[in-house]
């Protein structure tokens, strides 16, 4: 498979709304100008997602806020692996038409979501990212305050990707995501405090900009933590929009992406609790992955609709990095997810 590295900062859309240059990057190196695509209002998505999880205290915690131009769709998501359960508080908007303050630029620019139910601020800074929210009606009314600081390295690489739709080349999609960003900081839940320590807790980053297609499957994997004392986690994605140009799976290990070409996902649908096997083509990233919790959703609103199964456990197995070496995992915690959408 051959892949197509974007190695200098461009535009991402040309005048007549396509890809200048497809394929993937270890810099958000694509400049997105929202007033340059060529799409309906209501098919321009934008959104930032955060998951913080501890891998050693079992819990964890994801935070979107998301523009899907006929509706703001935000959410914050308390994750307990020991208990295997989730509780989660959504918030709608309706005909927000990218008006929530999604930053054209990855690096800067912060975001805040705030109506009666929920709260949430990305504070973006030189090296770190904030996340502070807040809801009152959280858990039955118990409550949930947050204030979590994520470590950014800014010299590190990072997962970024450019593609279109082989029925429509005017429908993109822009992805940055950033792994292993040490964890600190605390979730207030009623009169429990739930602390995360960087030496156990790490975020991951979703940022994506697009104009997709009515109905999309997809695959994504992401998991960080340390190995042997070193920084390590890997990206892994398919099933959306044509990757022909590039795929999105990546090993990051202290710092540097090793790149891989296409991954699998052997699901039992049936039981999406059961152990899954995630393979490679280059037969460079071959895991069981251990799920303990599958965060599952089913909405639908008329013509809109989503299946969510977004699974949390414990992925084990071998990887093996540009050089040739061998890396051999034992549980590191990561998610991995089948979702498929109609909006």
């Amino acid at each position: 498979m051959k892949q197509n590295e974007i190695t200098r900062p461009i535009e991402l859309l040309d005048d007549e709304g396509h890809i200048t240059e497809e394929g993937w990057a270890r810099r958000p190196f694509w400049r997105y100008d929202r007033s340059r695509i060529k799409a309906p209002w209501y098919r321009i998505k934008e959104w930032d997602y955060y998951c913080v999880l501890s891998q050693k205290r079992g819990y964890g915690i994801a935070f979107t806020v998301s523009d899907l131009g006929y509706a703001g769709l935000s959410s914050i998501v308390w994750l307990d692996f020991i208990n295997r359960t989730f509780t989660p508080i959504d918030s709608l908007k309706l005909l927000t038409l990218g008006k929530l303050g999604h930053s054209p630029v990855p690096e800067r620019g912060d975001l805040h979501y705030k109506d009666k139910k929920l709260s949430i601020s990305y504070l973006i800074g030189d090296g770190e990212r904030r996340i502070v929210a807040e809801s009152p009606s959280f858990g039955e009314g118990k409550g949930l305050k947050c204030d979590i600081r994520l470590k950014q390295d800014m010299s590190a690489d990072s997962m970024n990707i450019a593609t279109s739709w082989k029925e429509n080349r005017r429908a993109f999609y822009y992805n940055h995501k950033v792994n292993c960003m040490p964890a600190l900081g605390e979730v207030i839940i009623g009169n429990e405090t739930f602390k995360f320590e960087p030496e156990d807790s790490f975020g991951v980053l979703d940022w994506g900009r697009g104009y997709w297609t009515y109905r999309n499957r997809w695959f994504w994997g992401s998991a960080s933590g340390l190995y042997e004392g070193v920084p390590i986690g890997w990206n892994l994605g398919y099933g959306f929009s044509d990757r022909t140009p590039a795929s999105e799976n990546m090993i990051f290990y202290n710092g540097r992406a090793h790149k891989l070409e296409e991954i699998e996902f052997h699901i039992d649908p049936v039981n999406y609790l059961a152990p899954w096997k995630i393979t490679s083509s280059d037969g460079r990233f071959e895991m069981d992955f251990e799920p303990v919790l599958n965060r599952h959703s089913n909405f639908k609103v008329l013509m809109l609709s989503s299946i969510q199964n977004q699974l949390f456990g414990y992925y084990s197995g071998q990887l093996i990095l540009d050089d040739g070496r061998t890396l051999h995992i034992d549980k590191i915690l990561g998610l991995a997810e089948d979702v498929l959408n109609q909006w």
